[in-house]
């Protein structure tokens, strides 16, 4: 009597997760009858959206943990594959933009409302104990983030095209006022302020002046901004287009295309050994790529699935990622990359 095939999990990709992201299970011999196979996340059982004989994809289920965890399948005892799942660390917000770190771990987010709509709260603070504080009020509509040189919180206000700083104590004050519909911010090596504004103009914000820095189309959503280690200011303006790119734009206003093909990307962010990191959002499907900078188009799905917008990497190690609602934390042993400004004030 012949015996029955084994069936073997050989690979699990991709190797990041949350509630509602996609993994595939790669192997062989997987028993399609009389009924599909079960796939387990740490016990807890997992839709299957496809499935052949050597290749399960999976919806990762709510209510994990979090953490390093098992994936098992029924048809294959003994076997087990591991990914990465990001636990939920704040819901009941609305983010536009990514949520930000700032260098003692504390991390801001926003309920950021309907335009015009007058919230309670602006920001939040989740401490690195994950204690969650209200942190800012009468900032409307806060959209984008950033920490700058002074470790002070700059926020820019789609509503009334402003920037907002912080000080450690939650107050705000105006910073920078007529910046059209200002979404995406980020700080220059020289610890200027850039600001891009929906409507296509990405702007630089000096001391008692705005000048243009460079055009761009008009985005549907909103800019977002990140500087590489290269000195370049690197930009998503997520368009009605079929595919779209990601731009970088040197100190100097050259604009180029960096990398290409792209659903609609949205929130940036760069870890310390200069690999970008792109969320991909449209119709309610999300991916992260992660982008060499000297192969802008080698690029990798690292995690898949979700509604995901934005992302920030730890100063301390580790990452996370939001939906317009939920902020979920990875621990997946990365470093941001630190503004040049930033780092300098930081180096003993």
């Amino acid at each position: 009597m012949t015996p029955a095939p084994t069936s073997r999990i050989t690979a699990v990709n991709p190797l990041w997760a949350v509630e509602g992201s996609r993994v595939t299970i790669a192997g062989s011999g997987f028993k399609l009858e009389p009924l599909l196979p079960e796939v387990r996340f740490a016990g807890v059982p997992a839709k299957v959206a496809h499935a052949s004989r050597d290749s399960l994809t999976a919806i990762v289920p709510a209510g994990l943990d979090g953490g390093h965890t098992p994936v098992r399948i029924d048809c294959a005892p003994g076997e087990t594959a591991y990914v990465d799942v990001g636990a939920p660390i704040a819901t009941g917000l609305h983010q536009v933009d990514n949520p930000a770190f700032d260098r003692e771990g504390n991390l801001y987010v926003t309920f950021s409302g309907s335009r015009g709509q007058d919230a309670p709260v602006s920001i939040y603070v989740v401490r690195p104990d994950g204690a969650r504080e209200p942190f800012v009020i009468g900032v409307p509509n806060p959209t984008s983030m950033a920490v700058g040189a002074d470790n002070d919180l700059y926020v820019s206000s789609r509503f009334d095209g402003s920037i907002y700083r912080v000080a450690a104590n939650g107050s705000a004050a105006v910073f920078a006022t007529d910046l059209g519909v200002a979404c995406g911010i980020a700080f220059g090596p020289d610890g200027e302020l850039f600001v891009g504004d929906r409507s296509g103009s990405v702007l630089r914000v000096g001391t008692g002046q705005t000048t243009l820095f460079a055009s761009l189309p008009p985005s549907v959503a909103a800019f977002h901004l990140a500087f590489g280690p290269d000195g370049w200011l690197y930009v998503s303006a997520p368009t009605l287009a079929s595919q779209d790119v990601v731009y970088r734009i040197s100190l100097q206003g050259v604009i180029e295309p960096f990398s290409e093909g792209f659903g609609r990307p949205q929130g940036l962010a760069f870890d310390s050994d200069g690999n970008l990191y792109v969320v991909d959002a449209v119709a309610g499907w999300s991916a992260i790529y992660r982008v060499p900078i000297d192969r802008p188009n080698d690029k990798t799905c690292v995690l898949s699935g979700g509604a995901l917008l934005g992302l920030a990497f730890d100063p301390r190690g580790g990452l996370v990622v939001c939906s317009s609602e939920t902020i979920y934390r990875l621990d997946v042993g990365l470093r941001g990359l630190l503004p040049v400004a930033v780092a300098a004030r930081t180096s003993p």
